[in-house]
C-alpha cells in the first residue's frame, strides 16, 4: 500500500512539472483568432473582443508562411496586409456598435423622468462608442483604398475572399458604416434632447 501511495505521489509530482501546451500570443493572426461572436452578446463580450482586436491592430504580422492566406510573393503579401487591417477595423466597428446599442436609449418615455440623469449618462456612453466606431470606419475606408490600388486590384487571395468582398462593397458603397453610425448619432441626439427637456418629478 505504501509503495502504491509513493508511486502515485511521484507520478503526480512528475506530471505537475510537465509544462502544458501553450504559446505566447504575439502576432496579429494569433490575436485575431481570439476574437469570437457569442450567441447573446453582453457588453463584457464586446469589450473582450475589442481588447483582442485592438491588440491585433498593434501587433506585428506573422511570417507569410503562417498567414491566413496562401502568400507566394511580395505583392500578395502587401494586399493581404491591407485587407487584414481593413477587416480588423470593420470588426472593431461592429463591436463598438454592439456595445453602443446596449447603452443607447431608443425612446425617452415620460415615466423615465426619475432616472433622467442615468439615462443621459447611458446616452453619453453610447455616443462615445459610436464616435469610436466612426474613427475605425475612416481607417477601414483608407485600408480598403490601399487594397484596391490598381497594381493590387487583380491580385486574388481565395482564402480571404470575404475580406476582398468587404473591400469591394466599401468601394461601391454597399457597405457604409459611416452612414449607419451617423444615423445612430442623430437618433441619439433627438432622444437626449427629450431627456434634457424633462422635469424630474420625484
Amino acid at each position: 500500500m505504501k509503495i502504491f501511495f509513493r508511486t502515485a505521489v511521484i507520478l503526480f509530482l512528475f506530471t505537475a512539472a510537465i509544462p502544458a501546451n501553450s504559446y505566447f500570443v504575439t502576432y496579429k493572426e494569433q490575436y485575431y483568432r481570439l476574437f469570437h461572436i457569442h450567441h447573446v452578446q453582453y457588453p463584457s463580450d464586446s469589450m473582450e473582443n475589442i481588447y483582442w482586436l485592438e491588440k491585433a491592430l498593434q501587433a506585428d504580422f506573422c511570417n507569410p508562411l503562417y498567414a491566413l492566406a496562401v502568400i507566394e510573393n511580395e505583392i500578395q503579401w502587401e494586399k493581404y496586409r491591407n485587407l487584414f487591417t481593413m477587416h480588423i477595423n470593420l470588426k472593431l466597428i461592429e463591436q463598438y456598435l454592439f456595445l453602443g446599442n446596449k447603452y443607447n436609449k431608443r425612446n425617452a418615455y415620460f415615466f423615465n423622468a426619475p432616472w433622467r440623469d442615468q439615462n443621459l449618462e447611458s446616452l453619453k456612453t453610447a455616443e462615445t462608442c459610436y464616435r469610436t466606431a466612426l474613427f475605425y470606419w475612416d481607417e477601414a475606408v483608407a485600408w480598403s483604398k490601399k487594397a484596391g490600388e490598381r497594381r493590387l486590384r487583380w491580385i486574388d487571395l481565395p482564402l480571404v475572399q470575404y475580406w476582398q468582398d468587404e473591400a469591394f462593397r466599401i468601394e461601391n458603397g454597399a457597405l457604409n458604416y459611416g452612414r449607419t453610425i451617423n444615423r445612430e448619432l442623430n437618433q441619439l441626439q433627438q432622444v437626449r434632447e427629450k431627456f434634457e427637456a424633462m422635469e424630474t418629478w420625484y
